[in-house]
């Protein structure tokens, strides 16, 4: 350091991953690796009920048998026949 030269650091870009072929897997493999990999079933919980509209799982409104999240009931609140008394 003390000669006087100035010093890069040399970049490190990341190599991008050669595009890989989809891999064949035989039936049993594919069945034994989701048995042990799918979700389970839940019985309560924030996510079992979800909006039949677009999937969400959030501000879920399932009073009147709605079963819309709080976004889409904000969409279409109004085709429903629900006022904003505010």
């Amino acid at each position: 350091m003390g000669s006087g030269r100035i010093r890069h650091k040399a970049k490190r870009g990341r190599m991008k991953r050669p595009v890989q072929e989809k891999i064949i897997v035989g039936k049993t493999k594919l069945q034994r690796f989701l048995r042990h990999n799918v979700p389970k079933k839940r019985a309560f919980g924030q996510r079992l009920t979800i909006c039949f509209r677009c999937g969400g799982t959030r501000r879920h409104i399932s009073k009147y048998n709605l079963n819309i999240c709080g976004r889409c009931f904000r969409e279409v609140a109004k085709e429903l026949g629900f006022k904003k008394l505010r």
